[in-house]
């Protein structure tokens, strides 16, 4: 396995997140450009941005759902590209994308996921957390016949069925009724394994994103152009620098197109 010696936290544990330089290209199109980011064991991180910034590109590929056109990306100090299901058993998933069968039943695609992540205990943990949920008289349902805050759910099932250390949640609060939200919120809180789950939460809510973390990022056109901790912010002074970076990036995007 392929290690760097990462900057360790106060407890000894390695960053839960650490990516450097990460670049992803389509085409002739740079989507991000050269992101540097790190994630502490047990901190939680909300991450802003206006559409197309790359936040979703960014997180497909810190989750090890994407590959990076160039950069590195490790997840527990562990190098994705040589252990990937090492690293993946420390994930945990919520996103526009359910990562759900649809011919499969809720009770069938969280015994797939468990068994790919030798969860103990299977049946019962799976039976726990579909009523924690709120959904255990749909267990042996379809996933198929749901409806889409219903897939959700059980998309929150999957993303915490194995205990990961890490939660990545793009845009969670999509789709949500207030009670599926407030779910949500309190499975992101509770422990695993004993541990502050560190978590990154990509999000057009402000409110929302300085309530759940520690830290707030701000990427724009493919960049990391803000971070400070969340307690010294407020939804207001966010929205200030968030209104002064994006008009920045649009000022450089018309003076490139200028000079071409």
């Amino acid at each position: 396995m392929t290690e760097r010696s990462p900057e360790e936290t106060v407890d000894g544990a390695p960053p839960a997140l650490e990516a450097a330089r990460i670049t992803k290209r389509f085409g002739h199109r740079l989507v991000l450009k050269g992101v540097d980011f790190s994630l502490a064991a047990g901190e939680r991180v909300a991450l802003f941005g206006p559409n197309g910034a790359g936040k979703t590109t960014l997180m497909r590929i810190l989750a090890t759902v994407s590959s990076p056109s160039s950069g590195s990306v490790l997840v527990d100090g562990i190098d994705p590209l040589d252990e990937p299901l090492e690293a993946r058993r420390r994930i945990g998933v919520v996103s526009h994308h359910s990562y759900l069968y649809d011919d499969l039943t809720a009770r069938e695609n969280l015994r797939f996921y468990g068994r790919m992540y030798d969860v103990p205990d299977l049946d019962a943990r799976i039976v726990e957390t579909v009523a924690r949920v709120g959904l255990s008289a749909r267990l042996d349902d379809r996933v198929g016949t749901f409806s889409h805050g219903m897939q959700q759910r059980i998309a929150m099932a999957r993303a915490v069925l194995h205990d990961p250390e890490l939660l990545m949640l793009d845009e969670p609060e999509a789709g949500l009724d207030q009670d599926a939200l407030d779910l949500l919120v309190e499975l992101l809180r509770e422990p695993a394994s004993g541990r502050r789950r560190a978590a990154l939460v990509v999000t057009h809510h402000l409110d929302l994103g300085l309530s759940l973390s520690d830290r707030v990022a701000i990427l724009v056109d493919g960049r990391l152009v803000f971070q400070a901790p969340s307690c010294e912010l407020d939804p207001a002074s966010v929205r200030q620098f968030y209104s002064r970076h994006t008009a920045s990036a649009r000022s450089g995007r018309k003076r490139e197109a200028a000079v071409r």
